[in-house]
């Protein structure tokens, strides 16, 4: 039986993972990448001619969360890895798996069209461009890994006056560092994780920043109780499982008390219009300092602009030289042809992933999601399922099943969620990871393991839900898997005790504690036994 030939567009972390899925199953990948290296938006440049990242850029998820399933992320990486540290795994990724000879460089896809008898064949001529010239390959599926951030959202209509005003603007796609913001009076739209990291590092060397937000936000920071990463705290079938049985304003009452504990949101005037639940929340670790050493202010929308300032909402009026808009990103897929015939306005899909009108499921879209949780393990589970599905291993449900689950999830994330572009693509991390791999077959069988693997079960119970997990059994299943989630806290802990301890030290502790018992117990007795002697 001939090879299937499979197109992959982008050779980002989405890319990447779908080019291995792909080898796996015995498909012959060819990856367009239309830059000159893997990486994606991880890929750190001066350019500011595509999107891009700034320099200090750190994941908000922790390593042992964000790696690939089947390849850890090495133990002595810091748990929140600099975007330089990511680039590091990600090469190590493709050098192990092969996956660089598989990826055609400083190639764009101009047209990804139907083939004539493609209700029959399901296949696709897929048109690109090297060097000026264009060629035209035919393919048995397409996968597209071009992301979700591959354009700014710049919506300078909302904000009369903009025309006018003397100072720079620019997206936050644009900044890369705050070297140009020195003694500058600036205002930063927006209080999205770029906007609040953006407004905190500009700070630094601005003579005032001022960030602006219309609805406030919940704001978390990475390092959870007892020092642990967040997510590995908080993602846990455990607490997934008390999740589902308590009632959302019980979970949103624990959750914005927990984060106000930390900070009063209302009194650092970040006090948001949503209940945690209902949004998306915001990692920045360094924003309330930055609020009560004054170095930001916080301040409502901005209603209009002068030439020389910006007038906010609340009719305060502050001068500005500069605004950095850091309002997000939209997507689209310019190469699609008849794209409004396969894609609605809303880019409609089976569980994110296939478009439910096609005659044939052989195009699919990895990691268009915002997902509660990394984004690297829910991409890869996509493309296992999605090269399972191109080879006739998996079967989608009929068109009409497909769209009542898409209907169903929709009334369900109007209810729960505020309305926002990319709140429609929102999912929380456990659920549609299992989800997804339903579908496959690789969902972890908890009540076996604690009859079998009683340790194992255990770990995947209480334990952070890493992707691991969905290599112990299936389709992909990974001997390493066992070892690598018993091993994981392991991971976490090293990269922490970079200074180790001498025995004198240790016991030196130990007989604090001791001594600190002895006392309280010298301390409390007598009162105890006046106590008894009074009461007899």
């Amino acid at each position: 039986m001939e090879v299937k030939q499979i197109a992959i567009i982008g050779a980002g972390v989405s890319g990447l993972g779908a080019i291995k899925c792909c080898l796996e199953e015995g498909l012959e990948p060819t990856c367009f990448e239309k830059s000159n290296d893997i990486g994606g938006l991880w890929r750190y440049e001066e350019t500011t001619e595509r999107p891009g990242i700034y320099k200090s850029l750190t994941c908000n998820t922790s390593k042992e969360m964000t790696a690939f399933s089947d390849y850890p992320i090495p133990d002595h990486y810091p748990n929140y890895m600099h975007n330089s540290k990511m680039m590091e795994y990600l090469r190590m990724y493709a050098r192990h798996f092969g996956l660089m000879k598989h990826i055609q460089f400083q190639t764009r896809v101009c047209r990804v069209r139907k083939r004539p008898d493609f209700s029959s064949s399901g296949q696709w001529d897929v048109v690109v461009e090297v060097d000026g010239k264009q060629k035209t390959y035919v393919f048995d599926g397409v996968m597209v890994c071009s992301g979700h951030s591959t354009e700014k959202c710049l919506p300078l209509q909302d904000f009369a006056g903009i025309s006018k005003f003397q100072g720079k603007y620019l997206h936050s796609w644009e900044y890369r560092h705050p070297d140009s913001f020195v003694g500058k009076r600036v205002v930063v739209i927006g209080i999205g994780n770029s906007g609040a990291d953006v407004a905190g590092e500009i700070s630094h060397v601005a003579e005032q920043v001022f960030l602006s937000t219309r609805r406030g936000a919940w704001i978390w920071n990475r390092v959870w109780d007892n020092g642990n990463p967040l997510d590995t705290t908080l993602f846990t079938r455990y607490n997934r499982t008390i999740q589902k049985f308590y009632p959302t304003f019980l979970i949103n009452r624990w959750a914005e008390n927990k984060l106000n504990a930390r900070f009063n949101h209302a009194n650092y005037g970040l006090q948001a219009k949503h209940r945690f639940l209902s949004h998306q929340s915001i990692f920045s670790d360094n924003l309330p300092n930055h609020i009560i050493t004054g170095r930001v202010l916080v301040k409502p929308n901005v209603k209009e602009f002068t030439p020389t300032s910006a007038i906010f909402e609340d009719g305060s009026e502050e001068i500005v030289d500069n605004v950095v808009f850091a309002t997000g990103y939209t997507f689209s897929f310019p190469f699609l042809d008849d794209s409004s015939k396969i894609l609605d306005s809303e880019h409609t899909m089976f569980k994110f992933v296939f478009p439910p009108q096609l005659e044939m499921p052989t195009l699919a879209f990895i990691g268009i999601l915002q997902p509660v949780g990394a984004t690297i393990p829910t991409s890869e589970l996509q493309s296992r399922w999605v090269t399972r599905v191109f080879t006739g291993l998996q079967k989608l449900p009929s068109q009409s099943n497909m769209m009542a689950d898409i209907n169903k999830r929709k009334r369900k994330m109007e209810k729960e969620f505020v309305k926002s572009p990319r709140g429609i693509h929102r999912v929380q991390y456990i659920d549609y990871m299992d989800e997804i791999a339903s579908e496959l077959g690789v969902k972890p069988n908890l009540l076996s393991l604690f009859l079998w693997d009683t340790k194992l079960a255990k770990e995947i119970f209480w334990g952070p839900c890493t992707p691991y997990q969905y290599r112990l059994q299936g389709p992909g299943k990974w001997a390493g898997a066992r070892v690598a989630i018993l091993t994981q806290r392991d991971r976490i802990l090293k990269p922490l005790k970079t200074r180790v301890l001498k025995n004198c030290e240790t016991s030196s502790s130990s007989l604090f504690w001791v001594r600190y018992i002895c006392a309280v117990i010298v301390l409390f007795v007598p009162v105890l036994l006046i106590l008894l002697v009074i009461y007899q």
